[in-house]
C-alpha cells in the first residue's frame, strides 16, 4: 500500500491552522522585503520598484561600520563558543559521573532558560566590578556565555548517538584518548561542531539585548544601531538592511541543516567494530 503525502493526511482544519500560523509568521518578514525595493521615501507609501535604498546603505558609513563591528563580535563569540561548547558536551558525555556534574550542566545550561535582560545585567555588573572598559571584547565575552550552551547542546546530541566502540577500536590500535577524539571522533561531529558554529554566529548577529548592556562607545553592534534609528522613524535604509540580514541567517540556517542532516547520515552509515 503506498503511503499518502503528509499533507494529503491532513484535515481541512489543520490545513488552515497552519497556513495561518505561516502567514503569522512570515507576512511581515515579506512585506519588508517587498518594501525594500520600494522607490519612496516614505516607507507605507509604494512609489515604484527601485534599489536606491540599497545603494544608500552601501553610501552610509556608520550603519556599515555597525554591520563590520557585529560580524567581528559573531566570529569571534562564535569560533570561541564552538571551541568551549565542544570542549563541554565531550566532558558530559565521556567523563562519566564526576564530582559536580550536575553543577557543571546546570550552570553550562542556564542561558538557554534565563532571561536575557537578567544575563545581560550580570554580565554587567561584572565588567563594572573588574572595572573592564565595554567595548568589542566585552560584548564577545557576553556573546560567547550566550551561545556557548547552543553549540554544547548540538555538539552533545551527536556525541551521545555515537558508537563509542570506534573510538575504543582505536585505541585498542594505539591511540591515546586524545589521539582517538582528534582522528576518529571529531571527524564524525565534525557537521555538528559546524552547525553550532554557524547557530552560535547567527544568535550573535540577531542580539540586542545583550550587547545593548555591555557596549562601549565605538563598538555599536548592527542591531543597536538598527534600534537606536527606528526610534526616531523607520528608514528604507533599514528595510534594506534587515532583507539582507533576513537572506543571510536563512542561508546560515539552511547550511546548518545540512550540516546536521550530514552528520545523521554518517552517524547511520558508521558501522559499529
Amino acid at each position: 500500500m503506498i503511503a499518502r503525502p503528509a499533507l494529503a493526511r491532513l484535515s481541512p482544519f489543520n490545513i488552515t491552522a497552519l497556513a495561518l500560523g505561516l502567514t503569522f509568521l512570515y507576512l511581515p518578514i515579506v512585506v519588508l522585503v517587498i518594501y525594500s525595493f520600494n522607490a519612496s521615501r516614505l516607507v507605507t507609501v509604494w512609489g515604484g520598484w527601485s534599489v536606491r535604498w540599497y545603494v544608500e546603505l552601501f553610501n552610509d558609513e556608520a550603519m556599515l561600520s555597525a554591520l563590520a563591528m557585529s560580524l567581528r563580535v559573531a566570529a569571534v563569540s562564535a569560533t570561541a563558543a564552538t571551541v568551549l561548547g565542544t570542549l563541554a558536551a565531550v566532558a558530559l558525555t565521556r567523563a562519566g559521573a564526576f564530582h559536580g556534574r550536575a553543577l557543571f550542566s546546570g550552570m553550562l545550561y542556564a542561558p538557554l532558560v534565563m532571561p536575557e535582560v537578567i544575563t545581560g545585567l550580570s554580565l554587567l555588573l561584572l565588567f563594572v566590578a573588574v572595572d573592564a572598559q565595554r567595548g568589542f571584547w566585552t560584548v564577545t565575552i557576553a556573546h560567547t556565555t550566550l551561545t556557548m550552551c547552543f553549540v554544547a547542546v548540538v555538539v552533545q546530541s551527536r556525541l551521545g548517538s555515537l558508537d563509542r566502540s570506534l573510538e575504543e577500536a582505536a585505541m585498542d590500535m594505539g591511540c591515546d584518548p586524545l589521539q582517538a577524539f582528534v582522528k576518529v571522533t571529531l571527524p564524525l561531529i565534525l557537521p555538528s561542531v559546524i552547525a553550532g558554529w554557524m547557530l552560535a554566529f547567527t544568535l550573535s548577529m540577531d542580539d540586542v539585548v545583550i550587547a545593548s548592556f555591555t557596549t562601549g562607545p565605538g563598538s555599536t553592534t548592527l542591531p543597536i544601531r538598527i534600534y537606536s534609528e527606528v526610534r526616531l522613524g523607520v528608514k528604507p535604509e533599514i528595510n534594506a538592511i534587515c532583507t539582507l540580514i533576513v537572506g543571510s541567517i536563512a542561508a546560515v540556517i539552511v547550511a546548518a541543516s545540512l550540516a546536521s542532516k550530514l552528520s545523521s547520515r554518517q552517524g547511520e552509515s558508521a558501522a559499529p567494530l
